[in-house]
């Protein structure tokens, strides 16, 4: 909003100063800056009113040391994070730029299902929460209206080059034309473009390639926000891991968006998409301000209000920016949480089918999972697990960034 207040200012009034908000730079840190200080400011007064609500996280017992010391901490502390990070987006970005509105409406629709299952456990006594069919059943509906939005919308275009052509006066000109296109990146690839028209293998005509490209998106979106979630386990885990992404998909943003660094780098340049640096910068600054309050001993839980939301956001961002083949390494902690539990689950069913009920509950593949509780039942105190496992964060971030010259 005050993007197009002062565009308005400098256009019709050359109002001193106003210019400034047409650089992404100084509105990314102007986001980041009120970001933190909404989430330090009044993140205090939302938990304090939480806590008078008494929302609080029931704990169950599962023999973790400091685990029970921890009930009764507010919960539903996501809200700091959506407040922290709509506000700053709404007052700094381009509202109708594509790819902040579809960011937007991930960061809300996803914050609203967490919201519907924090409900149900915190005020319904129902310690399961939402259903999970439901919960799918919103990140399948939010993945369609991203693939689609992707797919179809007349502003998700790539840029071209053509061969440079003689010019009388200019000399070599170089020849564009921004084109409607599902290539992504390959990472490590030296031709590193992958068009997913190519799954369907000359079978059907590329008019179908809607349908593989949202089935992907569906998966992603899925996957990565399940993943988010399964990592929110131990005090400043997830956010912390989620602050580390964004950074590094902020860079990708930035890079993206801007024509003299793509060329440089020789990576796709996707025209209007250096705007999600604003966002991504929000989304970081209402994170570190939450952590303030998250980090251990923890004085409020995000709730799935918060991490259901987190690994939404992120998969929009990395399918925006054509990054999302980088995802198993970008957020290689939330794979490993994740995997670590379809594995556990797996192994224990087919040791009680095998050999039966005692001898799996003996023999399990981890201590427990996810495999953050796996390292606490070793002994581990949660605040060095938390740290190694930002450690591990930030390696696969630097990995990630490096295929941009690495192919």
């Amino acid at each position: 909003m005050l993007y197009y207040l002062f565009t308005y200012l400098d256009q019709q009034f050359n109002f001193p100063g106003a210019g400034v908000f047409k650089y992404q730079s100084f509105r990314a840190a102007a986001a980041i800056t009120l970001s933190l200080l909404i989430a330090a400011m009044f993140g205090r007064k939302i938990i304090d009113f939480i806590r008078r609500k008494q929302i609080g996280e029931e704990i169950r017992d599962l023999g973790l040391e400091g685990q029970m010391q921890k009930r009764g901490t507010p919960t539903m502390g996501g809200f700091i994070i959506l407040a922290s990070l709509l506000i700053p987006v709404l007052l700094f970005a381009q509202l109708t730029n594509v790819y902040i509105v579809l960011l937007l409406v991930s960061a809300v629709w996803t914050g609203l299902i967490g919201f519907l299952d924090d409900y149900i456990k915190v005020f319904k006594k129902d310690k399961e929460g939402l259903k999970g069919k439901f919960k799918v059943v919103g990140q399948v509906g939010l993945g369609l209206i991203v693939g689609l939005t992707l797919y179809f919308n007349e502003y998700v275009r790539i840029r071209v080059y053509d061969k440079p052509i003689a010019h009388a006066t200019l000399g070599q000109v170089q020849v564009f034309h921004d084109i409607k296109s599902t290539l992504t990146t390959i990472p490590f690839f030296k031709n590193n473009e992958f068009n997913y028209n190519s799954l369907l293998f000359g079978i059907l005509p590329d008019e179908y390639t809607w349908i593989i490209y949202t089935i992907v998106c569906i998966f992603i979106i899925t996957a990565v926000s399940n993943g988010a979630n399964i990592t929110d386990g131990i005090d400043g885990l997830a956010a912390g891991t989620s602050v580390i992404i964004g950074l590094t998909l902020g860079v990708f943003a930035y890079l993206s968006g801007n024509k003299l660094f793509s060329q440089y780098l020789n990576i796709m340049y996707i025209p209007n998409s250096g705007e999600m640096v604003i966002f991504c910068a929000a989304f970081v600054g209402a994170l570190v301000g939450f952590l303030w309050y998250n980090s251990y001993p923890a004085q409020v839980f995000m709730g799935d209000t918060g991490s259901l939301m987190l690994g939404s956001v992120i998969a929009v961002l990395a399918l925006a920016v054509r990054k999302e083949l980088l995802i198993p390494i970008m957020c290689g902690i939330f794979l490993v949480e994740l995997v670590s539990v379809i594995l556990q689950v797996s192994y224990f069913r087919y040791q009680k089918q095998k050999n039966g009920l005692e001898y799996a509950q003996a023999n399990r593949l981890f201590l427990m999972s996810p495999l953050h509780h796996h390292f606490q039942k070793k002994g581990y105190h949660e605040a060095k697990i938390v740290t190694r496992f930002w450690i591990i964060g930030i390696l696969l971030a630097v990995i990630c960034l490096v295929t941009l010259k690495l192919r």
